[in-house]
């Protein structure tokens, strides 16, 4: 007979957990002598079951078995709403709180109302719908890192690449670094590559660009650096609330297809041909058909957005205008960037100031102009103005030859080695 057979309900709800008869059976087995694992083969109950009604005497007692603890509609509806509310996402403070109300509901109960929401909250957050911008609307810019074989030598390339959110149109620039003129420098020439600037600007939270939020306006607060080039250029910047990265999905899209297509398994005989490439492979990306669109980025762009987006501003502030302090090395050079540019060699160990604009590299000793260089892109790079050296380098001497010693006989040495056939 099995266990659930020998169950019995009383009139008044309780429960038998076994029926009167069985345990009659238990407790005469008991009296013959025999032992409670016995008894429990014998009537096919759990050993401990045998010992507690041995435990309860003569008289027999109902047990009333535990129902499911549930919560009535209202209290379900007052549960989620402390979850979303006071109780901030917190299960067992909703529990704390519903106690307060005088509703009292084990944890367990209690997760098993709360999951459904949680999960359905979570799939809300989850999902994304994808926003279509209007042409001329707004642009999605980010960085990507990728190792690139330059010159034999495995590079850290930081590739800034901006998409148009109409068209799809891509622009892509490799630098050495993403620091905030790299971010200017990139925006500027995207700018320059669509002939115009869009509406919005759609970013992420990058240190360089962003000092943090408003608490109390939940706003992002712009580098005053580049709030001013936004200015300059006409450009209003938007900023992603944190950890919503996807919502600039189209970029995020075009950083990985940039890596992952135009970058694969390729090798560059120096950083110029690599952002040679690039410019060659933006042409061929603008004429793909775009997974999404069903259309050519640049038939998009042409048709579209290009009337729409507003004109460059005839005199930019410079984009790039960082200075940095360094100390000049014994060999008379200061490195930025990993690029070397040579300084005159009667500052050597004393401390410069450089300012790296767009295509020239400016030192100063002071307020006094010491060197200029062309910008360098090339990693691990020196460049070398001769003057800077001059004087310096003193041209290698050659040895003299060595003079023939004579012997102690008066003989030389070379008339000894033709008399035995001559030494190696």
């Amino acid at each position: 007979m099995m266990k659930e057979e020998r169950k019995m309900a009383l009139p008044n709800g309780e429960v038998l957990m076994l029926v009167p008869e069985v345990v009659r059976q238990i407790r005469q087995l008991r009296e013959l002598g025999w032992g409670a694992k016995r008894i429990a083969e014998e009537v096919g109950v759990a050993r401990g079951t045998v010992r507690r009604y041995l435990r309860m005497g003569d008289e027999i007692v109902g047990q009333r078995r535990p129902g499911a603890w549930t919560l009535g509609s209202e209290e379900r509806q007052l549960a989620v709403e402390l979850l979303e509310g006071a109780a901030a996402g917190n299960g067992p403070v909703v529990r704390r709180l519903l106690r307060e109300r005088g509703i009292e509901t084990p944890l367990r109960t209690l997760q098993r109302v709360l999951t459904p929401h949680r999960r359905a909250q979570a799939s809300a957050e989850a999902a994304t719908v994808r926003y279509e911008t209007a042409p001329g609307h707004q642009m999605q810019i980010d960085f990507g890192e990728k190792q690139v074989v330059v010159e034999g030598r495995a590079v850290r390339v930081h590739l800034f690449v901006a998409v148009l959110g109409y068209s799809r149109r891509l622009y892509v620039r490799a630098s050495l670094s993403q620091r905030q003129d790299d971010w200017t420098e990139g925006l500027a020439g995207a700018f320059r590559h669509f002939g115009g600037v869009p509406q919005t600007v759609l970013l992420d939270n990058a240190g360089a660009l962003v000092m943090g939020r408003d608490r109390e306006t939940n706003t992002a607060r712009l580098h005053p650096a580049f709030a001013a080039f936004c200015r300059d250029w006409g450009v209003e910047a938007r900023v992603c609330r944190p950890y919503r990265a996807r919502t600039k999905g189209k970029t995020e899209s075009g950083v990985g297809y940039v890596k992952h297509n135009g970058l694969a398994a390729r090798s560059f005989a120096s950083f110029a041909a690599l952002q040679s490439h690039l410019e060659q492979w933006m042409r061929e990306a603008d004429g793909r058909i775009h997974g999404t669109t069903r259309e050519r980025p640049i038939d998009r762009f042409e048709r579209d957005e290009r009337k729409a987006l507003r004109a460059l501003p005839a005199r930019p502030l410079p984009v790039r205008q960082r200075r940095v302090k360094r100390k000049v090395a014994t060999d008379c050079f200061v490195d930025v960037d990993t690029v070397r540019y040579s300084v005159p060699h009667t500052l050597v160990r004393q401390a410069v100031e450089v300012l790296v604009a767009e295509d020239e590299v400016r030192i100063y000793d002071g307020n006094v102009v010491v060197a200029r260089h062309r910008r360098s892109l090339e990693p691990h790079s020196q460049v070398v103005d001769p003057a800077h050296v001059a004087g310096l380098r003193r041209p290698v001497q050659q040895r003299a030859a060595e003079p023939v010693l004579p012997s102690a006989t008066g003989r030389s040495l070379a008339d000894y080695a033709a008399a035995i056939g001559g030494v190696p």
